[in-house]
């Protein structure tokens, strides 16, 4: 039923006029409404009928029985679908972020101006997620010997972040040794993610382990993603909250209560974002995000992956209220995660 009511290129032309009068207004839409806007010329009776077929479709619900239509999450869905091949940034806007964005002297200080440009576009969130452990690009590694034999490893990356960890290894290292493993990893992996430097490890040890055994198992023992794990708090950065909770009706304070530990929790918001990493679309619109929290059938995730010097790194986007302006607010997620991306790879 759903795919008949949208057959006519009509159906669809109204039911996109329905999404964005709502978009616009918050308030059911009439038939009159439509009928104003609508290219054709077409009577109100007609109009209803349609709207009354697209309700029959899912497309549509009826608050009260005198009150206009007011789009569902399958009308949602519908709308981001059909003008995400059609929406070109403004050059207000192009040029608003491009400013915003200014030149950055830092990954920090590019992160918080990406997070608030996201919030300001969407009246939500603004949430850039850092690439996991195992994307971490190895610029410089530096490791050193507590008196407790317990090692402190440092692992900077591209643009002078740093990752460190407090290791108690199974074994007793020298000074020594841990210089020559960080000598070994700066000499033959700087460039490289931490993941690809695993497998290159793992691959020497199975082809020449007697070449290799001392350095490659040492420095898989003190560089292994898997040890250093992912600080959620340092993974994930979420401009907006106070504006996405003004922006979003709440039937009561449980479920205010209910978004805001999700956002604080931050895990969440990871995995649903990073999951956008794996879709072929370069920019990803989720409509109803129940992974969040129960509230989350009203919200929409808008999302696209960003890159380092060409290698898939995180991702960023935008958590706001279902009636959002999507045509905007996709095109600023997809022109942010460009900026983003060239800017880190500048850093």
């Amino acid at each position: 039923m759903r795919s008949a009511a949208l057959q006519e290129r009509r159906n669809r032309q109204i039911l996109a006029d329905i999404v964005r009068t709502y978009i616009e207004s918050g308030e059911p839409v009439s038939s009159r409404a439509i009928s104003a806007r609508f290219e054709e010329t077409l009577s109100t009776a007609t109009i209803r009928n349609i709207m009354a077929d697209l309700e029959d479709g899912g497309f549509l619900y009826q608050p009260h029985t005198s009150a206009g239509r007011v789009p569902t999450a399958a009308a949602y869905r519908f709308f981001a679908q059909e003008i995400a091949s059609q929406a070109t940034i403004t050059a207000v806007d192009k040029e608003w972020i491009r400013r915003e964005m200014g030149t950055p002297t830092s990954a920090a200080e590019i992160t918080e101006r990406a997070g608030h440009v996201l919030a300001e576009v969407s009246n939500g969130l603004g949430i850039i997620v850092s690439p996991p452990m195992g994307k971490t690009v190895l610029e410089h590694a530096r490791m050193w010997l507590l008196p407790d034999g317990r090692v402190v490893v440092v692992l900077i990356s591209s643009g002078g972040n740093t990752r460190d960890k407090v290791l108690r290894p199974s074994r007793r290292f020298s000074q020594v040794e841990l210089d020559a493993t960080a000598d070994f990893l700066n000499r033959h992996y700087s460039g490289c993610t931490l993941e690809t430097i695993r497998e290159d490890l793992l691959q020497k040890l199975a082809n020449e382990r007697e070449r290799y055994e001392g350095l490659v198992q040492s420095a898989l023992t003190l560089c292994d993603p898997a040890v250093f794990g992912d600080d959620l708090a340092r993974q994930v950065h979420v401009e907006g909250t106070a504006q996405m909770v003004g922006a979003v009706d709440f039937a009561s304070q449980a479920e205010l209560r209910d978004l805001l530990e999700a956002i604080e929790e931050k895990h969440r918001l990871v995995t649903v974002l990073n999951a956008c990493i794996e879709t072929p679309e370069p920019v990803h619109v989720q409509i109803g995000v129940k992974e969040i929290s129960e509230r989350g059938e009203n919200l929409a995730l808008i999302s696209a992956p960003y890159t380092r010097n060409d290698l898939a790194q995180g991702s960023l986007g935008v958590l706001g209220p279902t009636r959002m302006h999507y045509e905007r607010a996709m095109t600023a997620v997809a022109y942010v995660a460009q900026l983003f991306s060239e800017a880190l790879s500048k850093i």
